[in-house]
C-alpha cells in the first residue's frame, strides 16, 4: 500500500524520566563490573601470581604429587580463562551499545556469562545514550530501559532478517547543517553527491520478460537482495506519467530509478557525464525526478526512519525483510523465495498468482472509495470473511433444514456495510492466514514427537517469503524444515517450506500453540504479530481515546475471528458490546472493570490450581499432544475502561504471573504511567504506533468506530427472518422463502431468451459470444462468472483482487475492464451489457443470463406461495429446475483459480437449493402417486447434494411407495454403507433411525447381520 508523504514528518518521541532506582541500579552494575573486569584479575595476580610452570613441562612432572598449590594454581587458570570470556563479553556489548550497530556479535560459549555482561551494561548505560541500542526490536521486551536520545535509526528500527551494512561508511545524520567545517563538508559531500547521481529507466517488455527491481539490483549492484535500496530511494515519487512506485513488484515501462552510488553499468545514465546518449525530453525527464529526490538533510533525525538508505545510496538502515537467505543449512545456496517481479500489462496480467497480498491502492482512499483500514488488515480482513461465511452458511443450513427455505440467499449489505465488505475482499489474505496456522501446527507437531517444549514466544514478523517466531530466550536448534534467523532467539521458516507439514486438517494431533497472536501492525513489508498471552504483566496502548479505541478494536476482532486458533475466550471491557455478534463462542461483553476483576481473580485461581494438578509450570507445557486441542485455551481481556489507582493495582497483580495461565491483558488508558504495565505502545494521530524503549514503530492496524459497526452490520444482516411458508407441502416437506426477497429474475418466456447464456453447474460453457483468445480467455471467463453470481455489481478494486490476488495496478484493471466490456459486447439498443451503475459497480444486463439465475427463478416460480399454481405447471417446474443442475458448480476450473469461491454462499446454496427442488417434486409424485417418478427426483438431487439427510430420508419413503421391499433393503444397505463412512461410529443420525424402524422394522437385525459377515 502507498504511504502518505505525510508519514515523512518527524513527530516527537516521549522519553521516560529517569528515577532514583535508575541511578541505583546503574551505580550498582557500575561497582559489579568494575570488581569483574578490574579485581578479580587484581585479586588472582595479588593472591596467587603466575599460575603457569617457569619451565617447560616433562613427563617426571607426571609423577609429582598434586599439592594444594597445585591446585590453587589449576584452578587460577581456570579463573583466568573465565575472566577473559566474560571481558570479552563485556568489550562486545559495551561496543555495540555505544556504536548502536544493532545485536551485539556472540562470544563463542559464552551463554549466561554474556548474558549478565550485556545486563550490567546496560545498567551503566542507563543513564546514556548507548542504552537504546539495546533495544532494537522486540527481542529485549521486558527489559526495563532508559534513554536521552532516540537510538540510532539502524539500531532502532531492525527487523527480523535486516542486516547491517557496516561496509560503507555511515552518514553523519547528527551534524548540524552548516556548522563548522563538518557542515561544509557535508554540504560539498551533498553537491558531489548530486552531479554524480545515477538513473536507470524501466525498459519495456520483451515478449513475456519484465523489467523487475530484482533483476536490475542484480545487473547494477551486484545482488538481487539489494532491490529495497533501489525500491526506498524512488518510492512515492512522482513518475514521469504521473503515477508513483508503492510496492516493489509494481513497477512500469518508462518510470526511472533512481540508483545507489555504487550502481554500474553501461545502461545507466548519468547526468554529469555528458556521454550519455540519451534524447533531450528523457535528460529533461530524469532532470526533473532528480529534483524531486529528498536531500540528506531531509533525510536525517528529522526525516523519515524507514528508509533503507540516504539520497545518494549511502544505507542508514538495512531494507525489510532482506533477510540473510544464506543462513541454515543449505550449503550456501542463496535463495530468494520472493523475487519482485512486475504484473503484465496485458491480458496475461494474472498469470503468476501467487499467496494474496494487499493490491495497491491510494493512500488517501479517495481513488477507490473503500476503507483503507480494512484493505490493509490482511489478516483481519481473511477471519473476518471466513466468519461472515461460516454465519451465512449457518443461516442458510437452519432455514433450509427447518423449513426448507433453500432458497433464500440473505439480503445483499448496503452502504458502509457494502463498502467494508467490499474492502475486506479486496483485502483478505487467505493465503498468509493459512501459511501462519500450518507453519505454528507443524512447529507444535514436531516438538511433540521430539518431546521437546514449546518456547514462549513474544511475537512472530510474516512477510509474504516467510514467518519469523521472536523468542523470549535461546531454545536450542528448531526442528526442521524452521532454521534459525538472525540470532538464537528467532526461529525463521519459508514458505516454500512448508509443504513438509501436513495440512491442519489432517494433523489431528497438532494443536494451534501460540492462538494469542495478533497483528499490531507493519514494518515496511512485515507485519508484526504480538503474543498478548505471553506479555509478562500488562500491555498498556496510549494516545487520545478514539485513536487508542481503534487499536483495541481491530485487535479484538482479529482475535474473535482468526483462523490460528482453536479455541479462543476474549473478554472486551468498556467497549465493543456488539463484537460479540462476530463470534459469539468467543467474545463476552463486560461493562466495567469491577467486573473484570471479579471475574479474573475467580479464573486465575482455578487454572493455577489446574496447571499444579496436571504437573505444568505453564500453559505452553499442556497444550501440545492429544489433549491440546481441549485444553489450556487462552483467554485474553482487552479493555478499554481506564481503571483507577486502586482497580490498576489490583490488575497488576493479576496479571503479574497470568503469562504462564495463558491469559493476557491489554489496556488503553491515558495515565503517564500504568501499574503492572511491561510493555507501552502509542498510537499517534497519523496513525503511528510506537514503542520508545523497544525501538519499535509501525503503521498500526485500526478499526475505528464507523468500520467496527460496519462489520457489525453485515454479521447483523445475516438472519432468517420474515420467511412465508408455500403451499407445497407433503409429509413433513415444507419450500419456504424470505417475504419480499425476490433478486434477479429471469424472464423463462419466449421473448425473454438472453443473448447470452453461460452454463456455470457442471462443466463452464459460455454461449453467444466469441471466445477470445487463448491468452486472455481464462481472466475473461473468470471475470463473467464473478459477475453472474453477483448481479448487484462488483466494484472494480473487488473484481481485480478476484483476478489478481497478488495486487495489480490501476492502468492494468482500467485496460482489463475496457476489454471486458468490448467483449461483452452490446444489446440491439446499444447499451453495453456490462456497465458501472450509480454507485460504480460493475454489474450486467439482463441479457446476459446464467443457469444459476434460472435455477433460482424456476425455484422460485415453483415455490412462491402468492402464484397459483397447478400441481402440473409446480412439477414441469421443479423438473426442469432439476435438468439444470448438471453437476458441482465450475466442475471443469483450473487449479490456482476462483480462489474468490471461498468467500461466496452460492456453493453452498446450490446443493440445498437442488435438494429443496428434488424434495418438492418427489412430494408431489408420491400425492399422485408416481412412486417411480418420486425415486427418480431425489436420485437427480443427489448427484448434487450426495450428502443431504433430507434427501436420504425422502429417498427411503418414495422407495417404499413402491411397494418393493428388496427395493428398500436395498437402499437401506447403501444409506448404512454411506452413513459409516461419513458419520463412523456415531451411526445414522436420529431422524434416519426412527423412519427406518417405520418403514422396515427388520433393518437393525439384518445391519447386525452384515457387520457380523464383514
Amino acid at each position: 500500500m502507498a504511504r502518505s508523504s505525510a508519514n515523512r514528518t518527524p513527530v516527537p518521541v516521549r522519553i521516560r524520566r529517569r528515577t532514583f532506582g535508575d541511578v541505583v541500579r546503574a551505580f550498582f552494575a557500575f561497582l559489579a563490573l568494575v570488581v569483574l573486569v578490574v579485581g578479580v584479575p587484581g585479586a588472582l595476580a595479588y593472591f596467587i601470581g603466575w599460575p603457569l610452570p617457569d619451565s617447560a613441562p616433562s613427563l617426571s612432572m607426571l609423577n609429582e604429587d598434586i599439592t594444594a598449590d597445585v591446585f590453587l594454581k589449576v584452578f587460577a587458570v581456570v579463573v583466568w580463562l573465565a575472566w577473559a570470556q566474560f571481558a570479552a563479553c563485556v568489550l562486545v556489548e559495551a561496543k555495540a551499545a555505544v556504536s548502536g550497530m544493532g545485536m551485539p556479535g556472540r562470544v563463542p560459549g559464552s551463554g549466561a556469562s554474556q548474558a549478565l555482561a550485556r545486563q550490567l551494561v546496560a545498567a551503566v548505560l542507563l543513564l546514556t545514550a548507548g542504552a537504546a541500542s539495546f533495544a532494537p526490536g522486540l527481542s529485549q521486551l521486558g527489559q526495563e530501559l532508559d534513554q536521552h536520545k532516540p537510538p540510532p535509526v539502524a539500531a532502532a528500527q531492525q527487523t527480523p532478517g535486516q542486516q547491517v551494512d557496516t561496509a560503507r561508511p555511515a552518514v553523519d545524520v547528527e551534524t548540524p547543517r552548516g556548522q563548522g567545517t563538518g557542515g561544509e563538508v557535508q554540504k560539498d559531500t551533498r553537491e558531489q553527491a548530486e552531479r554524480d547521481t545515477k538513473f536507470y529507466r524501466i525498459q519495456p517488455p520483451e515478449g513475456r520478460h519484465h523489467d523487475s527491481l530484482w533483476e536490475i539490483a542484480e545487473r547494477h549492484l551486484g545482488d538481487g537482495r539489494r532491490y529495497g535500496e533501489i525500491y526506498q530511494l524512488n518510492k512515492d515519487r512522482i513518475q514521469p506519467d504521473g503515477s508513483k512506485l508503492s510496492q516493489a513488484s509494481l513497477i512500469r515501462p518508462g518510470w526511472i530509478m533512481e540508483m545507489p552510488a555504487d550502481a554500474h553499468g553501461g545502461d545507466l545514465v548519468e547526468m554529469s557525464d555528458e556521454r550519455n546518449e540519451v534524447s533531450k525530453s528523457e535528460a529533461e525527464q530524469i532532470s526533473e525526478y532528480d529534483k524531486s529526490s529528498p536531500t540528506l538533510d531531509e533525510r536525517g533525525p528529522g526525516g523519515d526512519d524507514r528508509q533503507a538508505t540516504s539520497g545518494r545510496g549511502e544505507r542508514l538502515v538495512p531494507d525489510t525483510p532482506a533477510v540473510d537467505r544464506d543462513s541454515g543449512d543449505r550449503g550456501g545456496e542463496q535463495s530468494v523465495q520472493q523475487i519482485p517481479t512486475r504484473e503484465s500489462d496485458g491480458g496475461d496480467a494474472g498469470s503468476d498468482r501467487g499467496d494474496q497480498a494487499v493490491p495497491e491502492v491510494q493512500s488517501d482512499g479517495g481513488g477507490i472509495g473503500l476503507p483503507e483500514v480494512l484493505i490493509a488488515a490482511p489478516l483481519l480482513a481473511a477471519g473476518v470473511l471466513g466468519a461472515l461465511s461460516r454465519r451465512r452458511r449457518q443461516a442458510l443450513w437452519q432455514a433450509a433444514f427447518q423449513s426448507g427455505g433453500a432458497g433464500r440467499t440473505g439480503a445483499e449489505p448496503t452502504g458502509r456495510a457494502a463498502l467494508a465488505r467490499d474492502a475486506l475482499l479486496v483485502g483478505a489474505d487467505p493465503g498468509g492466514v493459512r501459511f501462519l496456522d500450518r507453519a505454528l501446527r507443524g512447529l507444535s507437531a514436531s516438538l511433540t514427537e521430539a518431546a521437546r517444549p514449546l518456547p514462549t514466544i513474544y511475537a512472530a514478523w510474516l512477510t509474504d517469503a516467510d514467518l519469523y517466531l521472536q523468542l523470549a530466550g535461546v531454545a536450542g536448534e528448531p526442528p526442521a524444515p524452521w532454521r534459525t534467523g538472525q540470532d538464537q532467539t528467532f526461529w525463521r521458516i519459508d514458505r516454500a517450506d512448508i509443504e513438509s507439514y501436513p495440512q491442519p486438517d489432517e494433523a489431528d494431533d497438532a494443536a494451534a500453540p501460540y492462538p494469542g497472536l495478533a497483528s499490531l501492525g507493519t514494518r515496511e513489508e512485515a507485519r508484526l504479530l504480538l503474543n498478548l498471552e505471553a506479555v509478562p504483566g500488562i500491555a498498556a496502548v496510549k494516545g487520545a481515546p478514539a485513536d487508542r479505541l481503534a487499536v483495541l478494536s481491530s485487535i479484538a476482532a482479529e482475535l474473535a475471528t482468526n483462523g490460528w486458533s482453536d479455541r479462543m475466550s476474549v473478554t472486551v471491557v468498556g467497549f465493543g458490546e456488539r463484537l460479540t455478534e462476530l463470534a459469539p463462542t468467543r467474545v463476552r461483553y463486560l461493562e466495567d472493570v469491577p467486573a473484570l476483576i471479579e471475574v479474573m481473580e475467580a479464573e486465575s485461581a482455578q487454572r493455577a490450581n489446574a496447571l499444579g494438578n496436571a504437573g505444568h509450570d505453564s500453559v505452553l507445557t499442556g497444550r501440545a499432544g492429544q489433549a491440546g486441542r481441549t485444553q489450556w485455551a487462552p483467554h485474553l481481556v482487552i479493555v478499554a475502561t481506564e481503571p483507577t489507582a486502586a482497580e490498576a493495582d489490583r490488575l497488576a497483580h493479576l496479571a503479574g504471573g497470568s503469562s504462564r495461565l495463558g491469559i493476557g491483558y491489554l489496556v488503553g488508558t491515558g495515565q503517564e504511567e500504568l501499574a503492572g504495565a511491561s510493555w507501552e505502545f502509542e498510537i499517534t494521530r497519523d496513525g503511528r504506533l510506537r514503542a520508545p524503549l523497544l525501538g519499535l514503530e509501525l503503521a498500526a492496524q485500526r478499526l475505528p468506530q464507523e468500520q467496527h459497526e460496519a462489520l457489525v452490520e453485515l454479521f447483523s444482516q445475516v438472519e432468517v427472518e420474515g420467511a412465508a411458508t408455500s403451499g407445497t407441502e407433503g409429509r413433513g416437506i415444507s419450500v419456504t422463502r424470505a417475504a419480499g426477497e425476490v433478486g434477479f429474475t429471469v424472464d423463462l418466456s419466449e421473448q425473454g431468451r438472453p443473448a447470452v447464456y453461460a452454463r456455470l453447474l457442471g462443466s463452464y460453457e459460455i454461449m453467444g459470444l466469441a471466445e477470445p483468445d487463448g491468452e486472455r480467455s481464462p481472466l475473461l471467463r473468470e471475470a463473467l462468472a464473478l459477475l453472474l453470481f453477483h448481479r448487484e455489481g462488483v466494484h472494480p478494486q473487488v473484481l481485480a483482487a478476484a483476478l489478481w490476488p497478488r495486487g495489480v495496478t490501476d492502468d492494468v484493471r482500467d485496460a482489463f475492464v475496457e476489454r471486458l466490456v468490448t467483449w461483452l459486447g452490446r444489446d440491439p439498443s446499444g447499451a453495453a451489457r456490462l456497465a458501472p451503475d450509480a454507485d460504480g459497480r460493475l454489474a450486467l444486463s439482463t441479457s446476459v443470463v446464467s443457469d444459476w439465475d434460472v435455477l433460482r427463478t424456476l425455484h422460485l416460480e415453483a415455490t412462491d406461495p402468492t402464484r397459483q399454481s397447478s400441481p402440473q405447471t409446480r412439477e414441469r417446474l421443479l423438473n426442469d429446475a432439476l435438468a439444470l443442475a448438471a453437476g458441482p458448480l465450475l466442475a471443469d476450473r483450473p487449479q490456482g483459480r476462483y480462489g474468490w469461491l471461498a468467500n461466496e454462499i452460492v456453493e453452498a446454496q446450490l446443493p440445498l437449493l437442488v435438494a429443496d427442488a428434488g424434495l418438492a417434486l418427489s412430494a408431489l409424485r408420491r400425492e399422485s402417486g408416481q412412486a417411480d417418478g418420486a425415486v427418480a427426483a431425489v436420485q437427480a438431487a443427489l448427484v448434487v447434494a450426495p450428502a443431504d439427510e433430507r434427501l436420504w430420508n425422502e429417498l427411503l419413503r418414495a422407495v417404499h411407495a413402491t411397494g418393493e421391499t428388496h427395493r428398500l433393503e436395498a437402499t437401506a444397505s447403501d444409506l448404512l454403507d454411506r452413513s459409516a463412512a461419513l458419520h463412523g461410529a456415531r451411526g445414522l443420525p436420529p431422524r434416519t433411525e426412527a423412519l427406518l424402524d417405520e418403514l422396515l422394522p427388520g433393518w437393525r437385525t439384518q445391519a447386525g447381520s452384515a457387520g457380523a459377515a464383514s
